[in-house]
């Protein structure tokens, strides 16, 4: 990781950390255990991947950060309550998220559940009501638009399904893509295309770049992610190692083989940054974060 990431990195999560706080219930406010619970899962925690890229896309189109607040907390509300329902006993049954208990087992099913709806709501009231997103309506309007649609059936809950439908199964990898191009890619690129609205004078050719770049980092971080269950470890995951291939489930490793995989992530890597040839340096952070995922170790 050069320098200039690992410096941007901590500047994101410390930003995101404080933005995600300040917009979350206080616990102490009825209900509390619903609030705590929300808050819980929410911070201190994860890589914040996605708001990264929301600000690293600002940073490339000379977007003020604090525009972007907003936006980034409403992404990462809707992923914790993906992660949480994920977790559930109905869907992965897992005890261990972001190193730490699952919502479920830290309080019970029901809150869980009611956790994650809670969030998810939270995201839609930032995304209409935040004052520090300073755009016009219509934009806020496509931003919200942009969101439910890569969170609902035809993205991230889309994507879960088919997932939950293809254990046992042997899929293609056609197939295969298809589901993370939903399940996990769906939110990536909304990432990138929700800062990218908030631009309104952005060449149509510069947004359809960097929805490109959005969809190839997208699938290249569900390989990874496939990868790592793999070959690493629990404590270093934060949540249960190998549980997708104790499961049946189809994953990239499978499919092509660990060192097909690792081919197949680097493919997805260089077209990510083929994607940007159209941007100078201010690029350069989503091009050094196109890298970082496919070299991450968690």
């Amino acid at each position: 990781m050069s320098s200039a990431l690992k410096k941007f990195l901590t500047l994101c999560q410390n930003r995101i950390e404080l933005a995600l706080d300040e917009r979350l219930p206080d616990e102490n406010i009825l209900p509390f255990r619903l609030h705590q619970a929300m808050r819980y899962s929410t911070l201190d925690g994860g890589k914040r991947m996605r708001p990264m890229l929301t600000y690293s896309t600002g940073k490339a189109l000379g977007i003020e950060p604090e525009t972007l607040d907003g936006i980034a907390c409403a992404i990462e509300f809707i992923h914790v309550y993906s992660l949480i329902h994920d977790d559930l006993p109905a869907m992965d049954d897992d005890d261990l998220r972001r190193g730490k208990a699952t919502n479920h087992i830290a309080f019970d099913q029901a809150t869980a559940i009611l956790a994650g709806d809670a969030l998810q709501t939270l995201a839609f009231d930032t995304l209409a009501n935040d004052q520090s997103i300073n755009i016009n309506p219509t934009q806020r309007l496509e931003i919200i638009s942009s969101l439910t649609k890569a969170s609902g059936s035809q993205g991230m809950v889309g994507g879960q399904a088919i997932d939950l439908a293809s254990v046992d199964k042997k899929i293609s990898l056609p197939e295969l893509e298809n589901m993370h191009i939903h399940k996990t890619g769906a939110l990536i690129r909304a990432s990138v295309n929700m800062a990218a609205l908030t631009k309104p004078d952005l060449d149509p050719h510069l947004a359809k770049k960097l929805d490109h770049y959005a969809k190839c980092i997208g699938l290249s971080f569900q390989v990874k992610d496939d990868i790592l269950d793999e070959e690493s470890d629990t404590q270093t995951l934060g949540k249960t190692q190998g549980k997708d291939q104790n499961n049946n489930k189809p994953t990239y490793p499978a499919l092509l083989g660990l060192a097909g995989a690792k081919q197949k992530a680097h493919e997805l890597h260089q077209q990510a940054i083929e994607s940007l040839n159209s941007f100078g340096d201010e690029a350069q952070l989503l091009r050094d974060l196109s890298l970082y995922i496919i070299q991450r170790t968690h």
